[in-house]
């Protein structure tokens, strides 16, 4: 799967013509999703974004882009062969299955999907982060390691602890594909991680894609995608280019930002 940009951004929405101008103005594609089985309880009090995304959703997208469509299914499950089958007759280019746990269920599921598109794992439990090196070995489109459920199933408090303490490095570097963490926002959005550092750390640690959810969506309100989105890939474009000790001083901003040291503003 070619890279279009530095770190491409998959757009979370079912609003068609929101969703077809992000993707017109640079982003690499589209995200439905599905899963809803146990999140309700797994994430109760937590703040997170839970989404009622339909089949008929996943339809109406991709009547609206030609841009990759991804539909995040439930968790594997009895339903697992039903959704990955709905999916794929909706035109899903590719599915993301999500809390996984065992390369077992990563190989069921890519039996059920037989080759007729690719597939995606979320790692966002201990047990994924144990068997990640061995989850990596499927032919998989993309690994991504979800900060939300992590952080619930590790107990804790810190949405981006495992960016500091070296978990998604150490999951970086067992994954030969494409490879996504964390999520981005306007470049002067974030709190109480500046975005700008948030972006500087995530090309940082080589991500390939990440993606752009309720924050995003709220700060583009009035706001024009074909200037934003471009706008954004700049910062990324431009974050790759950063020196060696920009660098270096931009992960312990980043650190410092996480681990409560002072806000740090963005460079001009």
């Amino acid at each position: 799967m070619p890279k279009l940009t530095a770190v491409d951004l998959l757009l979370f929405t079912v609003d068609p013509g929101w969703g077809a101008d992000v993707v017109a103005a640079g982003a690499a594609g589209i995200v439905v999703d599905w899963e809803r089985r146990g999140k309700h309880r797994r994430q109760l009090g937590e703040g997170t974004q839970i989404n009622d995304d339909t089949p008929a959703d996943l339809s109406r997208m991709r009547a609206a882009t030609d841009g990759r469509l991804v539909c995040r299914l439930n968790g594997f499950g009895p339903w697992t062969a039903a959704e990955v089958d709905d999916a794929v007759a909706r035109g899903a280019d590719e599915l993301l299955l999500p809390m996984v746990r065992t390369p077992a269920e990563v190989d069921r599921t890519l039996d059920l999907v037989a080759g007729r598109c690719g597939l995606g794992i979320l790692v966002e439990t201990q047990d994924g982060v144990a068997h990640a090196a061995e989850l990596a070995r499927r032919p998989l489109s993309r690994v991504y390691v979800g900060l939300n459920d992590l952080r619930i199933d590790r107990g804790s408090s810190e949405l981006f602890t495992p960016l500091v303490d070296g978990t998604v490095d150490a999951v970086r570097a067992v994954v030969p594909g494409p490879f996504g963490v964390g999520g981005l926002t306007l470049p002067e959005g974030g709190s109480p991680v500046p975005a700008w550092l948030l972006a500087a750390e995530l090309v940082r640690c080589g991500t390939d894609f990440t993606f752009l959810r309720r924050s995003f969506t709220a700060d583009m309100a009035g706001r024009d995608p074909f200037v934003e989105v471009p706008r954004l890939l700049a910062v990324l474009t431009g974050l790759a280019t950063a020196t060696e000790v920009e660098v270096v001083e931009r992960r312990a901003a980043f650190v410092a930002a996480v681990t409560g040291g002072l806000p740090v503003a963005q460079p001009a």
